[in-house]
């Protein structure tokens, strides 16, 4: 039995014990609603914060024709998270994976970001990701009234989410009806800093809205928040493994090995500065006509000091043994001692007699910066009568991300005698070496390196119209139609040289410091723009010194340019019906979505290693073009098997546009013997496709309760993924490693939610709990590594949420834990380099007070267990690939309303 069919039949065990006990405590409630005076005070509570969010969200899933998860707020600014991504990753079946210590990129159902489609205020929108991917986190959760994730599909939302569509909402001025001033402020620590030398782990954060009703048919809103996070964090990196299946393997005692190519120590001194403004303005002049208005702009800056420490060097740590790079040579007792688990050597202590063979320390201190905005605008009308209504729609997007990572190197000119390191499954990673490699007053200076400027800038404009009609049939109650086309360019480029040493810095610029959390050598430490220029005069492409990267002429990297354009054209048509089935209403809609979609893509090729009269890489320009047209019908049904119980049943077919990165021109092809080989882009992916049901009992108990039990099954046709494939260039047969499809599989899983105060029990009806559990499974697979395939991005096979809340009085509090088990995560930015990460299980707790209507004090604590990050390499928890603490955070603040 699978692990999911297995986890199916506990969680089927679970519905039949929730269901016995469902019927008690409908008893219960339906004797406490025969009391008139229980009535009475049920109507009377003023419900608000945390628990009025839940209920909100209760009453919109109970509402809506799909099946949906929805995060509520009637007041602005009051979402209890720092961003939006800490609040999806509560939702049943959704976990975020964390970036520098915040929550960021949404999997959900057992599948990727690159699955996700996201939307702001029903419109989808461009990302600072290289392919669609949202960063959840650069929206601030004080400009959000509210995110509906849609977990099913119907034919009037944008094509685009096999694993979900996530719409988020901005402020509708005009309907909102709560306080029409909020401004907050307040601090933030963050602890996984305070021992960076040079470095605060102090910031601070504040946000102010302000809604202008000016008359009964105009209304304006404006808004922007500021935050300043200090997230300082240790992470140790292991660089990868040289496995018996590339190229000669490496042998111990005879024995084929896995063997790491080398690790890194980082303490990164982050700041983290984002500001973001919206406005908003809607004009309703009658019943019949309504105009609406928004736009929202957000930017995040990163400003990261970095000292590393790089171990082995040149490779010498994986391929210990002197002169033959893919020798392990057990025989030399000058080589050292090893501990191999499985057949990975996850620790050695390296010695040798002379400094060529001794493992070097290479110390590292760099400065990366990046800044990413994102300005997401609509404008919107929409005309009613009594039958008819139709709504016309147009936005733009944009986001741009500038990104630059300089460092200056440095060792000791005689390495340690000895070095030992253990990366093994289970326990912290440790490096301790014979002498202190980061002594200031021992340095010989290397060089420096420049990645970047890199660029990426993604463009949407759109246009949309929708018409909908009531039907007065005793079947069919309306039918909706429309269409939207879209364009959207996608570009990026690089900048990539390295900077010759011209003098020597003073040790008196330097000093070095004990990492703390990690049994590591100390890191080398000092001014890095004071350092750089002493060490080359600072970087500068015009400097003499000056070696520009991958045998180019220029800094500019012709290898790493594409732009991608991006036609996509839709139209839908949706029927709504109701009937009486059994004495209970059925309600639904069938439609159909039309999908045609027309890229084109640019770049620069590189034939045979050709090179210009001058010795350098020559490239040539290279395009392609692909078109696809996909028919994507959906089938949505709603019966209420009582007043409070309701079961749902939604059956259609997905898609998911290739990642536009994947879709860039541009290759090296290799054609001097054979077999012929190469690396490219590939612009004739076709997307990802699959059909799916999904099936939903919800129970609301109580206003303010629910038991809701959701499976679902995919069936995915096929899948994108980094493999070596054959490919037929210009006639001629290449193996090229790249994106290609590839099999698809099928996927499965179940869901299950309860939240409830407990108005059962006496004396704890201000108590409540919100809990949710999802099991996953999945035969769908990524393509490496060839022996032993990762599961799909994204798919964690058990994920769970239990908070506990209490509110009275103005008296706010939750305590929450998530777990997720393991699962495939992109590393970094290139969707060839997939590691799995391991389970985690985060608490988090937050309180607020609120002295009266105008003033209230809020107190906010994440990752109180300091929980790590592990990251491992090709499926095997014994090749670590990140080890990450990012600490605990802290947040004060106070809000006035008005």
């Amino acid at each position: 039995m699978r692990p999911i069919e297995r986890a199916l039949f506990s969680a089927a065990s679970a519905i039949a014990v929730a269901a016995a006990c469902s019927g008690a405590m409908a008893q219960t409630a339906a004797a406490d609603q025969a009391k008139p005076a229980d009535k009475t005070t049920v109507s009377e509570v003023v419900v608000t914060g945390v628990r009025a969010s839940m209920r909100d969200a209760i009453a919109q899933k109970k509402v809506s024709a799909n099946i949906v998860e929805s995060i509520s707020s009637k007041d602005i600014g009051v979402l209890p998270d720092v961003t939006i991504a800490d609040e999806l990753d509560r939702l049943p079946g959704i976990n975020a994976t964390r970036d520098r210590g915040n929550d960021s990129q949404a999997a959900v159902r057992g599948l990727g970001p690159r699955l996700v489609l996201g939307l702001v205020n029903g419109r989808e929108v461009a990302s600072s990701e290289p392919d669609r991917n949202v960063r959840w986190e650069i929206y601030p959760s004080e400009d959000v009234s509210g995110v509906t994730v849609y977990k099913s599909q119907s034919a009037d939302l944008i094509a685009g989410g096999v694993a979900a569509t996530i719409d988020i909402r901005t402020l509708r001025p005009l309907d909102y009806s709560g306080p029409k001033l909020v401004v907050r402020l307040g601090p933030l620590y963050n602890d996984g800093g305070a021992s960076i030398p040079n470095y605060s782990p102090w910031g601070l954060r504040g946000s102010a809205e302000y809604v202008a009703k000016i008359n009964d048919d105009l209304a304006v809103s404006v808004g922007g928040s500021y935050q300043q996070q200090k997230n300082g964090y240790v992470s140790f990196q292991g660089w990868g493994y040289n496995t018996p299946y590339t190229g000669s393997p490496p042998t111990l005692n005879g024995v084929v090995i896995n063997t790491p190519w080398g690790a890194q120590t980082e303490v990164d001194g982050l700041t983290e500065t984002r500001g973001s403004f919206t406005t908003a303005a809607q004009w309703k002049p009658s019943d019949h006509f309504e105009v609406n208005f928004d736009l929202l702009y957000s930017d995040v800056s990163i400003d990261e000091n970095q000292e590393q420490a790089w171990y082995s060097a040149n490779g010498k740590w994986g391929d210990w043994g002197g002169n033959n790079a893919n020798s392990w040579d057990p025989y030399n007792s000058a080589n050292g001692t090893f501990t191999v688990v499985n057949g990975d050597v996850v620790g050695a202590t390296l010695f040798g007699t002379q400094d060529w063979m001794r493992a070097p320390v290479t110390n590292v201190i760099a400065h990366y910066t990046e800044d990413k905005s994102l300005l997401a605008t609509g404008l919107n009308g929409v005309w009613r009568n009594d039958d008819w209504k139709v709504r016309a729609d147009l936005s733009y997007s944009g986001a741009w991300r500038t990104n630059k990572w300089q460092a200056v190197e440095s060792g000791l000119a005689s390495p340690p005698a000895s070095l030992s390191f253990f990366t093994g499954a289970g326990s912290a990673p440790s490096v301790t070496a014979s002498s202190n490699p980061a002594d200031p007053t021992a340095q010989a200076w290397f060089y420096g390196a420049s990645t970047g400027p890199e660029h990426l800038n993604d463009e949407l404009g759109a246009a949309q119209i929708d018409f909908s009609r009531t039907l007065h049939g005793d079947f069919f109650t309306g039918i909706d139609f429309g269409a939207r086309y879209s364009h959207r360019v996608k570009g990026h480029d690089l900048e990539q040289w390295n900077e010759n040493q011209t003098g020597t810095p003073s040790s008196s610029l330097l000093s070095s410091f004990t990492v703390s959390g990690l049994n590591v050598p100390a890191l080398l430490n000092g001014n890095f723009g004071t350092i750089a220029a002493a060490a080359f005069g600072g970087f500068n492409t015009s400097n003499s010194n000056v070696v520009f990267a991958n045998s180019m002429p220029t800094a500019f990297q012709k290898n790493a340019y594409w732009k991608v354009r991006e036609g996509d054209a839709e139209a839908y048509v949706k029927v709504d019906f109701s009937h009486d089935v059994a004495g209970r209403q059925l309600t639904g809609n069938a439609g159909v979505r039309v999908i045609s979609v027309d890229t084109t893509s640019n770049g620069f090729q590189r034939l045979n290693n050709a090179t210009d009269s001058n010795g350098f890489a020559l490239y040539t320009p290279d395009n392609a073009s692909n078109k696809y047209t996909e028919a994507l019908p959906s089938l949505n049904l709603n019966y209420a098997l009582t007043d409070n119980t309701k079961l749902r049943f939604g059956a259609a077919r997905v898609i998911s546009r290739p990642p536009l990165d994947e879709l860039r021109a541009g290759r090296s092809l290799f054609n001097q013997t054979l077999p012929y080989t190469g690396t490219a882009g590939n612009p004739k992916l076709m997307p990802f496709l699959a059909n799916q049901v999904d099936v939903s009992w919800e129970w609301y108990f109580h206003p303010e309760s629910m038991l809701a039990v959701a499976a679902y099954y995919k069936n995915v046709d096929s899948n994108i993924g980094y493999k070596t494939s054959t490919a037929t260039i210009d006639g001629t047969n290449y193996l090229i490693t790249g994106p290609f499809n590839g099999k698809g599989g099928d996927m499965e899983g179940i869901e299950l939610t309860f939240q409830t105060p407990f108005y059962f029990v006496p004396h704890l009806d201000h108590f409540g709990v919100y809990s949710n559990l999802a099991l996953a499974g999945s035969s769908v697979k990524e393509f490496s590594p060839v022996n032993n395939p990762l599961p799909m991005v994204g798919l964690a096979n058990t994920t769970a949420e239990f908070d506990l809340w209490y509110s009275q009085a103005g008296f706010d509090t939750r305590l929450g834990l998530k777990y997720h088990s393991p699962f495939t995560v992109i590393y970094g930015w290139d969707a060839s380099q997939l590691t799995r990460l391991e389970s985690e299980t985060t608490l988090g707790f937050s309180a607020s007070y609120q002295f009266n209507k105008n003033f209230s004090v809020r107190f906010q604590a994440n990752n109180l267990t300091d929980q790590v990050s592990r990251y491992y390499w090709n499926n095997d928890p014994q090749q670590l690939a990140r080890y990450d603490k990012y600490g605990r955070s802290y947040l004060l603040d106070f809000t006035y309303k008005y």
